[in-house]
């Protein structure tokens, strides 16, 4: 399964609450089984690493509200991509989200 395909699986329980350019909140649709719960740890994690990629201002997770807000330079990463690449639509901007994304699960990983 590779990294697009791996994502598809992770974000089928997300939808985009809000998207303005610039900014998204993403919203978790469905309760959490323990295996997901687990999850949630190495997701803070990961968002927290987020902070540290060219082109992401910030991440904020409200575990409270199921959500997670990401501040982004649309200069970086294509307002579309976040639709697309949630949507599973393999446009070339959704390749650029995914591209950030993998490269830094493999640095927090060592994958």
């Amino acid at each position: 399964m590779d990294a697009f395909e791996q994502l598809q699986r992770f974000s089928r329980n997300l939808r985009i609450a809000h998207h303005i350019p610039g900014r998204i909140r993403l919203k978790l649709e469905s309760e959490l089984d323990q295996g997901q719960m687990d999850a949630i740890g190495e997701a803070k994690r990961f968002g927290q690493a987020l902070d540290d990629i060219p082109g992401i201002h910030s991440v904020k997770l409200n575990l409270l509200a199921r959500s997670c807000t990401v501040e982004y330079d649309t200069g970086a990463i294509p307002a579309a991509a976040w639709p697309d690449l949630l949507g599973g639509v393999r446009s070339p901007a959704a390749e650029v989200l995914l591209d950030i994304l993998v490269a830094k699960h493999r640095e927090v990983t060592g994958a």
